[in-house]
C-alpha cells in the first residue's frame, strides 16, 4: 500500500503538529512535530519519523527502543495545518514504557489489541459493492442472489468452521504441531465474518446494530 503525502500548510518554524493514532481502535498515541524531511522520510520508509525540536534534527520513532511506528495513512486537517498520522505501534509508544503519551506515569499491563477497527473497512467496501453493483465482484453477486445466496454462505462458512475447529482440537490432542489447523480456523472464521456482513448488507442492516446488541449483553 502507498501511502500519498497531503497537502500540507507548514508553519514559520517550518513544522506541522503531528497526532499520532493507533490504526486498531483509533487511541491517541503520541503528538510530535514533522517538517518536509520528516514528511518524506515517512512516507518512503513507512515508518514513521519527526522533527526533533530540542536536537533540530531528523529522528525515526524508535530509533533508540526499537518500539517504531508503522505507517498506515496520512491526512491533514482542514485547515492543511495538521497531520493525523494513523500507525501500527510494534510497542509502548511513550518513551516512559506506557502505551501512549496520555497514559498515567506508570506503565500498566494492557490486553493485546485485536485490530477489530479494520472492520470498518471491510464493511466499508461491502457497502460500496451494495450501493454500486460492480459488474465481476463476487460480494455484488452474492447480493445480487438477494437473502437466500447470503445465508446459504453464511451457512456453509458456519459448518467449515466447526469442522476446522475441531481439526484443530484433534490436532491439539496429540501434541502436533497447529500452526495449520491454527491458520485454517483463522481463515474459516475470516470466511463466516466476511458473508455474515455482507448478509447485513442485504437486508439493509449495520454492523453497529450487531454492536448495539453485544453491548446491551454486557451490562
Amino acid at each position: 500500500m502507498t501511502v500519498r503525502a497531503p497537502e500540507v500548510r507548514f508553519g514559520a518554524d517550518g513544522l506541522v503538529p503531528a497526532i499520532v493514532q493507533d490504526a486498531a481502535d483509533g487511541t491517541v498515541l503520541m503528538l510530535g512535530w514533522m517538517d518536509g524531511e520528516a514528511l518524506d522520510a515517512t512516507i518512503a520508509s513507512g515508518e514513521v519519523h519527526f522533527h526533533s525540536r530540542s536536537r533540530d534534527k531528523l529522528w525515526r520513532k524508535g530509533e533508540t527502543s526499537g518500539n517504531v511506528l508503522r505507517l498506515v495513512a496520512l491526512a491533514a486537517d482542514c485547515d492543511a495545518d495538521a497531520l493525523l498520522v494513523t500507525a501500527e505501534p510494534t510497542g509502548p509508544t511513550c518513551h516512559r514504557g506506557t502505551r501512549t503519551c496520555f497514559d498515567a506515569a506508570e506503565p500498566t499491563e494492557r490486553p493485546a489489541r485485536q485490530g477489530f477497527a479494520w472492520l470498518e473497512t471491510l464493511w466499508t467496501t461491502i457497502a460500496a459493492r451494495a450501493r454500486d453493483r460492480p459488474a465481476g465482484s463476487y460480494t455484488a453477486e452474492l447480493l445480487n442472489g438477494g437473502v437466500d445466496a447470503a445465508a446459504r454462505k453464511v451457512a456453509e462458512e458456519a459448518t467449515e468452521v466447526v469442522m476446522a475447529a475441531k481439526d484443530d482440537a484433534a490436532a491439539e490432542s496429540v501434541a502436533t504441531d497447529r500452526t495449520a489447523t491454527r491458520h485454517a480456523l483463522a481463515g474459516e472464521v475470516a470466511d463466516l465474518a466476511y458473508h455474515a456482513l455482507v448478509l447485513l448488507a442485504e437486508r439493509g442492516a449495520t454492523p453497529s446494530l450487531v454492536i448495539d446488541e453485544l453491548r446491551s449483553r454486557s451490562r
